[in-house]
C-alpha cells in the first residue's frame, strides 16, 4: 500500500527536528502573549518573523534536496501544501464565518465576507494593506486579520520554487540568487518602513528577505553540512538571546519590520543553524512541552485571533484578563483537536480525492465570502434600520472628488481653480470638510478658492507634539508649515480634534500605559498630556504657530465640533448581539460637555492674541448646552463619536465657507 510519503517520490523530506518544533512554540506563544496580554509581552508580534524564517528554511530544504535528487515536482509540492495548510484553515474560516453571521452587524458582516474571500484566495495581506488608514476598522475587530502572514508565506511558496527551478536549469549560482533577491527585498523594506509603513508591513516584496534568510541557511547546510558544527551551544544561546531581546525591546510603535526585524530573524537562523545537538536546542526547545506547542502551532495561530476578536466585539471593548485567558485556553484546546482529528487525518489520508476536495471546499468558502461582502448573503442582524445606522458609520467622503498632488515631498489634495490659495492644515477633523469643498465645487465653482488639504489622521498641527505610533507625523507637519509660510499660500485654516488631544488625552486612561499617548517634546524631555504639563506647552506651541503665520497672511483657527460617545450613531442600537438587536430613536440632541465649552473659550482667546480669526461650528450645531446628533427624521449626523458624516457636511457644513469661497 502506498503511503503519502511514498506518493511524493520527487519531494525530499527533511529529517524531523524536535528543536524546530520548539522554535515554532516560541513563535506562537510570543504571538499569543502579545495579542492576549500586550503589556506583558510587548514585542510578541515578532513571533511571526520567526515563523517566516522557519518556513523559508524548511521549504527551501525540500526544494534543494529534491533538485539534487530525482528532481522537483511542482504538482507534488503544491498537493502537499494543500494537505498541510487547507484542513485547519478551512475549519477556522468556516467557524469564523458562521459565528460572524450570528453576531455581526451588517457592515461588519460585509467586511468579514471580504476578508473570508481574501483569506481563501491567500491575498489577505493585499486586502488589509488596501484598507489600512486612519478610518480603517480597528485591527482588534477583524477576525481574520492574522491571515496576512499566511498569505505572504503562500505567495512565497508560489514564486520561490519557480524562481529556483529556473535558476537551477540555467545553472545559475543559487547562493547569488538568494543573496541578490534577499538584499533587494531588505532594501525595499528599509526604503518603505518609514514613509509607507503599511506597504512595508503587508507587502511580500518587503517581507521576502525574512523567508530568504531561512532559504540561505538551507542552502549552506546542504552545501557545507559541517559549516555550523562548531560552537553549537554559542549559536543557540546567541539565537535565543536575540529573540529574547526582540521580545523585550521591540514595540508596536517602532518602524517595523525595518532593522528591528533582524533581532528575531537572525536569532531564528542561529537557533536552527545550531542543530539539534546544541544543549539549549536539545533540552529547552526540544523539551516535551515545547514540542507539543510546536506541533499544534499552526492551528493554534489560526484559532486564537478570531476568539480574541469576537470576545472584544461582544464585550464592546477590551475584555478583562480572565476572558482573554479563557479565549487562549479554548484556542489551545481547539488547536489540539484540530491537529489530532483534522490535520493528521488529511495529511496521512491515502485517498487521492483529498486534494481536489480540499481545493473545492476552499473555492466554495471564497464564494460564500463574496456573497457576504456584496450583501447577497445577509447576516442574521439584517434589520433595515440597523443597515441605516451602518450606513452612517461608513459615510466618509474624503478624499473623494479631490485631486492628489505632491507638495514638498508630501501627498496632499487639491480642489478649485480660484485665485485665493488656501491651505487647510490639520487632522481628520479638517478632512471631514472635504465633502463640503467638493459640493461647493459643484454648486459655485467660480467662487471656490484653490484649496489644498494637508491632513493626516491623528497628527495634530502643533509643532513639538508627538505620538510614537504616528512615526511620520512630525516630518509631514514640518513640511506643511514651511509650505504655509511660503508665498504660494494666501490663507491658512488650522484645525484638529482639539477635544481629543487636550481633553480626552489628558484624562487618566487605564487603556494607556505611562509611555503611551500624546506628549510635547522639548529637547530630550517628553511632557506627557496625561499626568504631565504637555497640554499647556502644546497650547503655547499652537499659539506661537498661529502668530508666526498671522504675520504674513490670513489665518483661521477652526474650533472643534462636539465630540463624545453620546454623539455616535451606535447609540441608536439596543439589544444583544447574541440575542436580538433593534434600532431605537434617540433624542435629536445631546448635552455639550462643559469641558469642551471651556476649551473652546480658551482656544478663542489664544487665537485672538495670535492675530488669527476664529471659525466656530458650535452656533450651527448647538443651542444653549444642547447639540444636535440627528436630523429631525432621526438620521444620524455623525459618522462616529467625533466625526460629522459626509452627507451632513455636504448640505449643512457652511460655517467654513468663509475660508473656502470668495463672496459674490
Amino acid at each position: 500500500m502506498t503511503t503519502p510519503a511514498a506518493a511524493h517520490p520527487h519531494l525530499a523530506h527533511p529529517k524531523y527536528r524536535s528543536d524546530i518544533d520548539g522554535l515554532r512554540a516560541v513563535a506562537v506563544l510570543s504571538v499569543l502573549g502579545f495579542h492576549g496580554f500586550p503589556n506583558w509581552v510587548p514585542g510578541g508580534f515578532i513571533g511571526v518573523d520567526i515563523f517566516f524564517v522557519i518556513s523559508g528554511y524548511l521549504i527551501s530544504t525540500i526544494i534543494f534536496a529534491s533538485l539534487h535528487g530525482e528532481g522537483f515536482s511542482y504538482r507534488e509540492f503544491y498537493a502537499r501544501r494543500i494537505r498541510r495548510i487547507f484542513p485547519a484553515l478551512l475549519l477556522v474560516i468556516a467557524a469564523t464565518l458562521a459565528f460572524g453571521w450570528y453576531a455581526l452587524l451588517p457592515h461588519e458582516w460585509q467586511q468579514l465576507g471580504k476578508h473570508v474571500a481574501a483569506g481563501a484566495a491567500f491575498i489577505s495581506n493585499f486586502a488589509f494593506w488596501n484598507e489600512a488608514g486612519y478610518f480603517d476598522g480597528a485591527a482588534e475587530t477583524k477576525p481574520l486579520l492574522h491571515l496576512w502572514s499566511l498569505a505572504i508565506e503562500e505567495q512565497f511558496y508560489i514564486v520561490w520554487p519557480l524562481l529556483l527551478g529556473f535558476a537551477w536549469r540555467r545553472r545559475w549560482r543559487i547562493a547569488l540568487v538568494i543573496g541578490v533577491v534577499a538584499l533587494l527585498s531588505l532594501a525595499v523594506n528599509l526604503a518603505t518602513v518609514h514613509n509607507h509603513p503599511s506597504a512595508a508591513f503587508y507587502s511580500p516584496a518587503s517581507r521576502a528577505w525574512e523567508l530568504l534568510l531561512g532559504a540561505g541557511l538551507a542552502w549552506l547546510r546542504l552545501r557545507q553540512a559541517h559549516a555550523f558544527s562548531r560552537h553549537r551551544d554559542l549559536q543557540a544561546g546567541a539565537g535565543l538571546g536575540l529573540i529574547l531581546l526582540g521580545l523585550l525591546l521591540v514595540r508596536s510603535h517602532h518602524a517595523f519590520p525595518g532593522g528591528w526585524a533582524l533581532l528575531p530573524t537572525v536569532g531564528a537562523v542561529l537557533c536552527i543553524a545550531a542543530g539539534p545537538q546544541a544543549w539549549l536546542n536539545r533540552h529547552v526547545l526540544g523539551s516535551r512541552p515545547m514540542v507539543w506547542f510546536g506541533l499544534i502551532s499552526y492551528p493554534l495561530y489560526l484559532w486564537h485571533w478570531p476568539l480574541l476578536t469576537y470576545a472584544r466585539i461582544l464585550e464592546d471593548g477590551t475584555p478583562n484578563r480572565r476572558i482573554r485567558a479563557l479565549a487562549l485556553l479554548i484556542a489551545t484546546l481547539l488547536a489540539w483537536l484540530t491537529y489530532r482529528f483534522v490535520e493528521r487525518h488529511a495529511r496521512h489520508s491515502e485517498r487521492r480525492s483529498v486534494v481536489p476536495l480540499l481545493a473545492g471546499a476552499m473555492v466554495a468558502l471564497a464564494l460564500l465570502g463574496v456573497l457576504a461582502a456584496t450583501a447577497r448573503l445577509p447576516a442574521r442582524h439584517s434589520d433595515p434600520y440597523i443597515s441605516q445606522v451602518a450606513a452612517a458609520v461608513r459615510d466618509w467622503g474624503y478624499p473623494d472628488g479631490l485631486t492628489s498632488e505632491t507638495v514638498r515631498g508630501e501627498r496632499t489634495w487639491r480642489i478649485g481653480t480660484g485665485g485665493g490659495q488656501v491651505l487647510l492644515f490639520g487632522d481628520s477633523h479638517i478632512e471631514q470638510y472635504g465633502p463640503r469643498a467638493v459640493e461647493l465645487g459643484r454648486t459655485v465653482p467660480k467662487q471656490l478658492n484653490t484649496l489644498h488639504f494637508a491632513t493626516w489622521g491623528g497628527c495634530p498641527p502643533i509643532p513639538g507634539v508627538f505620538e510614537d505610533r504616528n512615526v511620520r507625523c512630525d516630518a509631514r507637519r514640518s513640511a506643511m508649515i514651511q509650505y504655509a509660510l511660503g508665498s504660494e499660500i494666501d490663507a491658512v485654516v488650522v484645525g484638529g480634534c482639539w477635544n481629543c488631544y487636550f481633553i480626552a488625552q489628558a484624562q487618566p486612561n487605564a487603556a494607556l500605559r505611562e509611555d503611551e499617548g500624546y506628549y510635547y517634546q522639548d529637547g530630550q524631555v517628553k511632557h506627557r498630556f496625561r499626568g504631565g504639563d504637555g497640554v499647556e506647552r502644546s497650547l503655547a506651541s499652537l499659539e506661537a504657530l498661529l502668530r508666526l503665520l498671522s504675520v504674513q497672511k490670513k489665518v483661521y483657527l477652526l474650533l472643534d465640533n462636539p465630540v463624545g460617545p453620546d454623539f455616535g450613531p451606535e447609540k441608536l442600537l439596543s439589544g444583544s448581539r447574541m440575542g436580538q438587536m433593534s434600532v431605537g430613536r434617540m433624542s435629536p440632541t445631546a448635552p455639550l460637555p462643559a469641558a469642551q465649552v471651556a476649551l473652546n473659550e480658551r482656544l478663542r482667546a489664544l487665537a485672538t492674541r495670535a492675530g488669527a480669526s476664529v471659525i466656530d461650528p458650535l452656533p450651527n450645531l448647538c443651542r444653549a448646552d444642547q447639540c444636535i446628533r440627528t436630523l429631525p427624521d432621526g438620521t444620524p449626523i455623525y459618522k462616529d463619536s467625533d466625526h460629522l458624516r459626509a452627507g451632513y457636511m455636504r448640505r449643512f457644513g457652511n460655517w467654513l465657507d468663509v475660508a473656502l469661497i470668495r463672496p459674490e
